[in-house]
């Protein structure tokens, strides 16, 4: 990903919902109860982790049992030190103290626990990316330090590969053709979206085996990531990693199940939070509603990236702000401009004022002369119905033909559709060339240049092509 361009904008819960998320979650919601535990008879060593006697009653505190009830305190004591819910406060005795942040998961604002929340996703994140701790331990120097030469382990390489895993879901998650209802993505997908170079046709055996690699890793990452509620987890089926030639083997495994490989879904929390690194991190990563308190120019500029779905979410949020008359007012005059947004923005603004509905027709009304706008004007007034609409002249259909494609290169780029758009002028006109080259508007050349690249037919391509060499004659002379 690059930080340079926006992010698909994404809609979250409210914070509210997401505090109470956060709190529910198995290792914060361990982690504070631990802290509110401690107390000054609890001991532990010299890195802050509970003494051994000290855990069968941190785990009955916790209601945990098994063999993984130590694992479970350890993992949930570590957070809680990481992000402050304890302190030691006694290096000679070896003491905790409850931390001063524990008192926000009690009577912090939602907003403040979802801070803390995000100081334990950061520290969990900070784990997943580490390798077993046996491999560390057989790699420590005599001083106790690790020798990263003797792992098979690049602690950056491993900590990007994570952060570009995360970001290809909230991509998958955020994106108008991902999963936005928070279906769920599988594994092998996600791995394979790190690995599998986007021009490459059939994988290659080595890229395969590449990818199943980053699958296993990716299943012990996620079984970490879990607890904390950044994802709902189904781990890759262990049947699947049996030998064939090991006991119990000859139990049929059904290979085109691809949920049996491990399957994925980012929980609302989970957005918030990957979201909340992104922004850290410097990307733009939009949500929607931010604009909803901003002027008609922020709203049709801000929202000319956003998808379909996105940008009517946004734009009914800033609606419901506002009086109808004054807003539809307020997205006409913001639509103006011969600037390259402008075609866009007058698209958006057309989008924006059929979910006004009726309300707006008096400001469309007022209007209907004006150069950049009659056009939009007279196709809502249509659309709404009414037959008192005033013919448009020759040059204003051309010139709302061509602010039409420029919208559509704009938000679109060499579509499909725009291809269907552009056959169809040309279809339907057989002198459209020779009289688009004179049309007044900035986006003359770039538009018949445009048709010139996207008409299958190359005889009407170069009639496109000549066109736009005349325009912009035209414009420059």
């Amino acid at each position: 990903m690059s930080d340079s361009s926006p992010l698909p904008p994404v809609r979250l819960h409210p914070e509210a919902e997401l505090a109470r998320d956060a709190l529910s979650t198995p290792l914060l919601s361990r982690a504070a109860r631990l802290a509110r535990w401690a107390g000054p008879d609890t001991r532990v060593d010299a890195g802050g982790r509970l003494t051994e006697e000290q855990v069968p009653a941190a785990a009955e505190e916790l209601g945990l049992t098994g063999d993984d009830a130590a694992a479970d305190v350890a993992d949930a004591w570590r957070v809680a030190l990481d992000i402050g819910l304890l302190e030691v406060v006694d290096e000679q005795a070896d003491t905790v103290t409850p931390g001063e942040d524990l008192a926000l998961l009690a009577g912090g604002s939602p907003h403040d626990v979802l801070g803390v929340w995000l100081g334990a996703l950061e520290s969990v994140i900070a784990d997943a990316a580490v390798p077993d701790l046996d491999g560390l331990i057989d790699a420590m120097d005599e001083g106790g330090a690790v020798d990263f030469s003797k792992l098979d382990w690049d602690p950056e390489g491993e900590a990007a590969f994570l952060d570009g895993v995360l970001g290809n879901l909230y991509l998958l998650t955020a994106g108008e053709d991902g999963p936005g209802d928070g279906g769920p993505v599988p594994l092998p997908a996600l791995a394979a979206s790190m690995i599998v170079p986007g021009d490459m046709g059939e994988p290659t055996n080595d890229v395969l085996e590449q990818v199943s690699d980053a699958m296993m890793r990716l299943d012990d990452q996620f079984r970490l990531l879990e607890p904390i509620g950044l994802v709902t987890y189904r781990p890759v089926d262990e049947a699947l990693m049996t030998d064939a030639d090991e006991e119990g083997a000859g139990t049929p495994v059904d290979e085109t199940d691809v949920s049996r490989y491990g399957m994925v879904r980012l929980t609302p929390l989970g957005l918030y939070g990957l979201r909340a690194r992104l922004l850290e991190s410097g990307f733009q990563a939009p949500s929607v509603g931010e604009l909803s308190d901003k002027g008609a120019d922020v709203l049709l500029d801000g929202s000319a990236g956003y998808g379909p779905r996105a940008a009517r979410a946004e734009t009914e949020q800033w609606l419901a702000r506002r009086e109808p008359l004054d807003a539809a007012r307020e997205l006409l005059a913001a639509a103006r401009g011969t600037d390259p947004g402008a075609p866009l923005r007058r698209l958006r603004c057309q989008e924006a004022l059929s979910l006004v509905g009726v309300a707006a027709e008096p400001a469309v009304r007022e209007v209907l002369d004006d150069p950049e706008l009659g056009g939009l004007a007279r196709v809502w007034l249509s659309e709404l119905g009414a037959t008192d609409v005033p013919a448009p002249s020759e040059d204003l259909v051309f010139w709302l033909t061509i602010d039409t494609v420029a919208a559509q290169l704009t938000a679109e780029g060499n579509s499909e559709e725009l291809q269907a758009l552009v056959e169809g002028l040309a279809a339907q006109h057989s002198g459209f060339f020779a009289a688009a080259w004179r049309v007044d508007h900035p986006a003359t050349p770039d538009v018949l240049e445009a048709m010139g690249r996207l008409h299958p037919d190359k005889r009407i391509a170069k009639e496109a092509r000549k066109a736009a060499f005349k325009a912009r004659s035209q414009q420059n002379g």
